[in-house]
């Protein structure tokens, strides 16, 4: 770690003698956690799961879930981050001391520290299918080839273990060499650079819709709501999506929030953070559904919309070969800025310890690339291995599906839950209030309502239906 990107810690991390990094500007941190909240969520998942619940009506619970329940409990956790000023789990023990509370609450860092891990070891594997589709899309493997054709090419690359490790690894060791690097010259220099280029990418992508899709269509199936379309699963769905896209629960921003300079305004942070995030996953909607519904196609197609059903289109499509290549270019670049951020508390958590940045990286890589490898096996030479087949609720789940049910359905509540009760609760609401950046008036007292009581009951009741 460079000593010019570093400041003394606070006392509250230690004594001074240790340094610890910071962000250069606010700036610099907004495009950090941004960059952290966008991802496979906003490019992959959001489209998706828009097309499975209807459109504009789903968009627009989604946008109010993300008010009430996201931004509440990214502003908390951002705080705690920045008021201990080192890694989570170092970090809550010491502000339960501090805040007079018990010495348990430095649980929810453990739960987010291993759900971080869990969560990037098949997070990584995903990332590394978008890059193997850049080289596909870059080849012209989609071009005029069929459902079938495209369908099988996605099957191939799932079948086949040696492949898939091939991305995973170097999906992977790309993410651990922009971390190592240091704050600055890691993470923000190359946050400095993604950030714009998904931006423009995506414009591009939105303007090439435009012209080449249906894009009066994919305005309407947007913004216009339809509440007969929407069920009770569709609203938790937005609720559980909502909660996810802003990477909360699993430390991932509490330990961006510890490289926070004091003198930034964490209100005005978070609602620019999330501005941009929903930003980006509306016009990811946007540059997909033009395309699909062009061609006929199923914008209610699940997880494989961007990896079948979205080749297809641009296999069919005057210039499918560059704007294809853009498309998963992008999705990769997505990919790359949120799993930076997943690996940052574990190696935050060994600097703490004494150990190297750059070492602390290759140590964390490697435990999590070795933890992926259940999940590269779980698409082949696994694939009927499920090992809590005795229990109903986990009947025919691969160690895949068990990773993300653990992460989704259990810790993100669980994590978000704990930052929000103790926020709300646990910390002074002069200390919140000034930590937050609100003033005395109206505003803290609704913030300081909705984080209490709001935040809480909708994440209890996206945990109770996950579980169900």
């Amino acid at each position: 770690m460079s000593r010019i990107d570093s400041v003394p810690r606070s006392d509250a991390a230690s004594s001074g003698a240790v340094t610890h990094p910071q962000w250069s500007s606010r700036l610099a941190f907004i495009l950090a956690a941004t960059g952290s909240a966008v991802g496979l969520g906003n490019i992959w998942k959001f489209p998706y799961i828009t097309g499975e619940n209807g459109g504009g009506a789903f968009v627009l619970v989604y946008l109010l879930c993300i008010l009430v329940v996201g931004l509440p409990i990214l502003a908390a956790e951002i705080l705690l981050g920045r008021r201990s000023g080192c890694s989570p789990i170092q970090g809550m023990a010491q502000l339960a001391r501090r805040d007079g509370v018990s010495a348990r609450w430095g649980w929810m860092a453990w739960i987010g520290f291993v759900a971080a891990f869990v969560l990037l070891s098949f997070y990584s594997v995903v990332g590394g299918w978008s890059l193997a589709y850049v080289g596909l899309a870059a080849e012209g493997a989609f071009s005029g080839a069929d459902a079938a054709t495209i369908g099988g090419i996605f099957g191939q690359l799932l079948e086949d273990p040696v492949l898939l490790l091939l991305w995973h690894s170097l999906f992977m060791l790309l993410v651990v060499l922009i971390a190592g690097s240091g704050v600055r010259a890691g993470m923000e220099r190359s946050i400095r650079l993604l950030m714009p280029l998904l931006f423009v990418l995506l414009l591009v992508l939105v303007g090439y819709a435009a012209v080449r899709g249906n894009f009066a269509q994919a305005l309407g199936f947007l913004f216009t709501p339809d509440f007969s379309k929407l069920t009770t699963e569709g609203v938790l769905t937005a609720l559980g999506h909502a909660f996810f896209t802003l990477s909360t629960g699993i430390c991932v921003m509490m330990a961006y929030g510890s490289y926070l300079p004091k003198n930034v305004n964490i209100a005005r942070t978070v609602v620019t953070i999330g501005l941009l995030d929903t930003l980006v996953a509306l016009l990811a909607g946007l540059a997909i559904f033009p395309l699909v519904f062009a061609n006929g196609l199923e914008p209610g197609a699940g997880p494989g919309l961007i990896f079948v059903t979205l080749p297809l289109a641009f296999g069919q499509m005057t210039g499918g070969v560059v704007f294809g290549t853009l498309f998963f270019v992008l999705l990769l670049v997505a990919a790359v800025t949120s799993a930076i951020s997943m690996i940052e508390p574990v190696v935050e958590w060994l600097e703490d310890k004494g150990i190297g940045r750059m070492l602390g990286a290759l140590m964390s890589g490697a435990m999590i690339w070795l933890l992926g490898i259940c999940t590269v096996l779980s698409f082949n030479i696994w694939a009927q291995f499920h090992p809590l087949d005795f229990l109903a609720r986990f009947e025919g789940k691969t160690l895949f599906d068990l990773f993300d049910f653990l992460v989704s359905n259990l810790a993100l509540p669980l994590g978000g839950l704990a930052i929000a009760l103790y926020a709300g609760w646990a910390m002074k609401p002069q200390t919140l209030r000034e930590g937050i950046g609100l003033g005395e008036g109206l505003t803290f007292r609704v913030f300081h309502f909705v984080l209490r009581f709001l935040s809480p009951a909708a994440v209890l009741v996206v945990f109770v239906y996950n579980l169900g």
